[in-house]
């Protein structure tokens, strides 16, 4: 079975790391995209685990060759997404999860028709406020900053295939699921196993 590309999209505090990270622990063959990247290592970071790390030499190479899907400048380092790589993922019967924002999924759009999108949308924009103060990342300067953002990457759910709303992480997670699932039954993906079968139900006797 040909594995599904996913995007999975929300604002700065809206629960998709670890909603993904949920999905991946109770799916199987499910994995997040590695994105490759012109910034240096942190501490703990594993090269081909958290980001596939390259010279700006290379990343130019790739993207004269065309070979992002999506791609950003972010602070003066790039970040993008190898269709080689994920191409290579997906042949191998795995659902690969894109963690962009609506910028990155429109470029994605553009170039591949057989993706599927989800928004996650927060219950309110006082509880999304919470979640962000609460991870302690931020300055207040940076939660205000975030909190506009918020509302630009809000403005685009309509683009989405699917909606879901974080208000329980446990509803919310198997929600993400479900979609999940349910996609893996469309007809289109189980036709192989499915003409074997009909072969067999043919003959069958009863």
């Amino acid at each position: 079975m040909q594995g599904q590309l996913w995007i999975v999209a929300a604002p700065s505090g809206g629960g998709k790391t670890s909603l993904i990270a949920e999905t991946r622990r109770v799916l199987n063959n499910v994995v997040e995209s590695v994105s490759y990247t012109t910034r240096e290592h942190r501490n703990g970071e594993i090269n081909g685990v958290h980001y596939h790390f390259v010279t700006k030499e290379v990343f130019a190479v790739m993207k004269e060759k065309g070979d992002f899907l999506e791609y950003a400048e972010v602070f003066h380092n790039y970040y993008g997404t190898s269709e080689s790589y994920i191409d290579g993922l997906l042949n191998q019967g795995l659902d690969v999860i894109l963690s962009i924002d609506w910028q990155g999924a429109q470029q994605v759009r553009k170039k591949r028709s057989d993706v599927k999108t989800v928004f996650l949308l927060p219950p309110s924009l006082s509880a999304l406020r919470e979640r962000l103060e609460k991870r302690g990342q931020d300055f207040p300067d940076i939660v205000e900053k975030r909190m506009i953002e918020a509302k630009e990457q809000i403005s685009h759910y309509k683009e989405f295939d699917f909606v879901i709303i974080n208000d329980d992480f446990n509803v919310a997670a198997k929600n993400l699921q479900c979609i999940i699932q349910a996609h893996r039954l469309e007809r289109k993906r189980q036709n192989n196993e499915i003409e074997l079968l009909i072969k067999k139900l043919e003959t069958d006797r009863f």
